[in-house]
């Protein structure tokens, strides 16, 4: 079988290293902040060649011209997600995780999907965390990381029937059915993208479930209001002028929001898919796991797929890597203006591992924070009352209400990360 080596073109190759690196002060009521793992999404984009062909195709209009390549970060998102970073940074010096100024290279692990937009996103927070450091991100040669891309790869195939069942309870029942219950908001896109008058193929289609030759499942018909919606959000957070939001009828976020129900319902009925998702995330939530029982009673025997123990991983992924992850652990949340469970750019699925001062017992935080996308189209700097969005979530009974947010016992939190794994959809993989 094979073994997947992450390549790295500058530096932050870890290796085995105590998290207990430098002096950490307990908070005002008794916590020390002992390791994270972020897995965050990359930054603003433009459409991605497929979908600007596709939304051209459906809506016969031109849609607005961006200044980088199809998929690429922007210098925009570049711009926000440094100062996600930065904010972060912060965080974490201030809880004493990470020293100010720059920390050693072994101290860290940087990993990145091996697309540009994840490449220089990854890049980016680096920057806004460690500026002047010379720090870059690791990431593999080709275009298909098993860490991030599992779900297009043979180690974690699909079972077709197993995953055609549940997408179709999820649609209820039938794709027809559910088609027709979202025929006010395909009517809604057409008024939006189509020009007044005329008489585009967009809302014609039938809605089919079909599966590609890499065993991704998607639904035709749906994919192109799915990819509108995720479009009008980009232009909004990138800062396009509003005449050019979404042609003009999206002014505010929450107009912004409300023209994405269609992208909430490609998730709801492709991602947050119990089976799909573990079948898809089992490998990224695995190791995920193995970093954070590192140096606990938790850990088992090390192999060669256990990450190195580091205080901080940063992983920077895509929105598809999240909602698995988010769907494996049974977490939702509603921030601000964004639609229910809505990953936006540079959005990130945190995992703070805390130590009780008194008592030695260890605590985990799991928590997901984005900027509003106010923030992000402004490029707010995040200081005084001008903070992330967030939400926590209660991974486990028992779990306490801190100064740093919601403290769930490892163990049983641990449970919770862990229980839908499927070890049948994992690979061996060596971050060196």
């Amino acid at each position: 079988m094979k073994t997947w080596l992450p390549l790295c073109t500058g530096l932050l190759l870890a290796s085995t290293i105590s998290p207990a690196a430098f002096a950490q002060t307990p908070t005002s009521d008794g916590y020390v902040l002992d390791k994270v793992v972020q897995v965050s999404r990359h930054g603003v984009r433009p459409p991605t060649a497929s979908n600007e062909k596709l939304l051209t195709k459906v809506t016969e209009r031109h849609w607005p011209v961006w200044l980088v390549p199809f998929g690429n970060l922007t210098g925009h998102g570049y711009t926000g997600a440094v100062e996600m970073g930065r904010y972060r940074g912060e965080v974490l010096r201030s809880a004493g995780l990470i020293p100010k100024g720059c920390p050693q290279a072994n101290q860290l692990l940087v990993h990145a999907s091996p697309l540009q937009r994840t490449k220089a996103t990854a890049q980016a927070l680096l920057d806004g965390m460690f500026p002047g450091c010379g720090f870059q991100p690791t990431y593999v040669s080709g275009n298909l990381d098993p860490l991030f891309q599992a779900n297009q790869m043979p180690f974690a195939a699909l079972d077709p029937e197993k995953a055609r069942a549940q997408i179709l309870q999820a649609l209820g029942g039938s794709v027809e059915a559910a088609q027709a219950r979202y025929a006010p908001y395909e009517e809604q896109l057409k008024e939006v993208a189509c020009l007044p008058g005329a008489d585009c193929p967009y809302g014609k289609e039938k809605w089919t479930l079909v599966q590609n030759a890499k065993g991704r499942f998607s639904i035709k018909g749906l994919s192109a209001g799915a990819n509108m919606g995720e479009v009008f959000r980009l232009e909004y957070s990138q800062g396009l002028p509003l005449d050019k939001v979404a042609f003009g009828h999206a002014r505010t976020a929450a107009e912004v929001s409300s023209l994405m129900v269609l992208t909430k319902a490609k998730y709801d009925f492709l991602n947050d898919i119990p089976y799909i998702a573990s079948r898809g995330a089992s490998e990224l939530m695995n190791q995920i796991s193995l970093e954070l029982k590192q140096g606990t009673s938790l850990a088992g025997k090390a192999d060669p797929s256990t990450p190195p123990d580091v205080p901080l991983m940063l992983l920077v992924a895509h929105d598809t890597n999240i909602s698995y992850l988010r769907t494996m652990l049974g977490f939702g949340w509603k921030l601000g203006d964004y639609i229910e469970n809505n990953i936006p750019p540079v959005g990130t699925l945190q995992f703070e591992r805390y130590k009780e001062a008194k008592t030695g017992e260890y605590f985990l935080r799991i928590a997901f924070e984005a900027q509003s996308m106010d923030q992000i189209r402004r490029l707010a700097p995040l200081s005084g009352t001008e903070k992330p969005l967030k939400a926590d979530f209660e991974s486990a009974k028992d779990c306490r209400k801190t100064s740093v947010g919601l403290l769930c016992p490892l163990k049983e939190a641990m449970s919770k990360v862990d229980q839908n794994i499927d070890p049948t959809a994992l690979t061996p993989y060596t971050f060196q």
